[in-house]
């Protein structure tokens, strides 16, 4: 059996083919279930995020595997096969636990250092083990993962470099903002803006222009409407609210849980049935509901635009995957949508500051001593074969040897078997240890199979023979 994990992320998909490829959380299980009626496939674990969905896998073997689990994303996911394979990358052995323990600390995150992935990480697991799909390959593989994101967040800086890819996409839109009042500020005033209007209140006070420009960097005088009140929303409300945002309006599917969050931070809830009228107010839309098709459509935008009449223009900031909001509404004038494919520069800028070389010195350390136990880890049955063997022809010999001195008493008997044990134990000492030594170098492998060659070991280890735990969380 080896390791595998077949998938695609940010990195080798845009955001539209990452939808075709999610694999729901109420999928996940026929999806595990009918991994393991394959007879190339032992144990497997579901990870699909907004920036991959991955397979892990244990399995016979490699291209089998491969086989199997690119087959059933393809069915899980109605891909077609011709689509999704120039996307998908696959990583086998050493690679998957390097793979694995990069994602879980954020390495590999589209926002790097982002936490969320440890929470992702942790669910996926925890699915498979309630199907039955994570045994102690797999199960030794995530536990290990696990404990490492947490040394990552708990021992280095990395988590304030990806604090929130909502912070990311704030600054986005504060930034066509900024662009807009610069261009405006270049442009020869119109009639009616020629016209003396007495002093300009400040911006968000009452007699404020609707519209006018924010001091830079924050949501002063800024209406904004947050769509969804789960994790994306709530730090969109927190940050909002922290920027000097003028009104917050939380829209959602669940009365209850929208108004808690509006209290929390001095905005109003309102329902989806009422987002045309909330749009036609609001300057800046955030939107993360996690549902399976599109929640506000270019129809809706046009209709909140005309209700509005000449209202300044409009931000959407869609950090959804599947996407909430239609991509049409960038044709409508005064509109700008700022989405996952949008950020993705400014993502990578994000990294680039990141202090990230601690990390990677930890996961490679991390890496290696994993290796180290699982290779430690194969070579057990070979040794405890080994010594089940000798143990038998021990007993076959003190057997014989019975049958021939019947008349030996019970202290020359003990003294006879204790001698042939000590030679035995003796004999095979330096092999076993030296062999569980060597199976640290990374063609450790090789030492064990000579062993089972030169003593004719069995390929299968004794029934008494249990895999170790690799590095348990702790």
């Amino acid at each position: 059996m080896s390791l595998l994990v077949v998938g695609l992320s940010h990195r080798t998909a845009t955001t539209a083919d990452l939808e075709r490829a999610a694999v729901t959380a109420d999928e996940v299980p026929k999806t595990l279930h009918d991994l393991l009626q394959s007879a190339e496939v032992a144990e497997a674990v579901v990870l699909s995020t907004c920036n991959r969905t991955e397979i892990y896998a244990d399995v016979a073997s490699f291209h089998g595997g491969v086989a199997e689990v690119t087959d059933q994303l393809t069915r899980v996911t109605g891909v077609p096969m011709s689509d999704l394979s120039p996307q998908l990358y696959v990583q086998h052995e050493a690679r998957v636990v390097a793979h694995l323990f990069s994602v879980v600390c954020g390495l590999d995150s589209m926002l790097v250092g982002e936490t969320q992935i440890l929470g992702q990480v942790r669910s996926a697991f925890r699915a498979a083990q309630a199907e039955g799909a994570s045994g102690t390959v797999l199960g030794s593989l995530f536990q290990t993962a696990l404990r490492v994101g947490k040394r990552a967040q708990s021992e280095t800086m990395i988590g304030a470099a990806g604090a929130s890819i909502v912070g990311v996409g704030l600054r986005a839109a504060l930034a066509v903002w900024d662009a807009r009042a610069a261009a405006e500020h270049l442009l020869p005033e119109t009639p009616a803006a020629a016209e003396p209007a007495g002093p300009a209140a400040p911006a968000g006070e009452p007699g404020a222009r609707p519209g006018s420009p924010p001091p830079a960097g924050s949501l002063a005088g800024r209406r904004v409407l947050i769509v969804g009140a789960g994790a994306v929303g709530t730090l969109a409300a927190a940050q909002a609210r922290a920027a000097g945002a003028e009104e917050i309006v939380i829209a959602n599917r669940g009365e209850a849980r929208g108004r808690r969050l509006a209290e929390a931070h001095g905005g109003r809830a309102v329902g989806l049935p009422e987002l045309e009228a909330e749009l036609a107010r609001a300057e800046l839309v955030v939107s993360s509901t996690g549902s399976t098709g599109l929640v506000i459509t270019a129809e809706l935008v046009a209709a909140a635009r005309a209700a509005s009449g000449p209202e300044p223009g409009l931000v959407f900031l869609d950090l959804a995957l599947p996407r909430d909001v239609d991509p049409g509404v960038r044709e409508l004038p005064g509109v700008r949508l700022i989405d996952l494919d949008t950020l993705r520069e400014a993502l990578a800028r994000e990294a680039a500051t990141a202090d990230i070389d601690t990390v990677r010195d930890l996961v490679a350390a991390e890496v290696g001593a994993f290796l180290d136990r699982r290779r430690a880890q194969r070579v057990a049955p070979t040794v405890i074969a080994l010594r089940a063997q000798a143990a038998a022809v021990v007993r076959d010999e003190l057997d014989r040897l019975h049958t021939r001195l019947p008349d030996l008493d019970a202290r020359d008997w003990a003294n006879v078997e204790g001698a042939m044990r000590r030679v035995v134990d003796k004999l095979l000492h330096a092999p076993t240890v030296r062999v569980q030594q060597l199976a640290t170098s990374p063609d450790g492998d090789s030492y064990a199979e000579a062993l089972r060659e030169l003593f004719d070991l069995p390929r299968q280890a004794p029934a008494v023979v249990s895999a170790p735990d690799l590095g348990e969380a702790r």
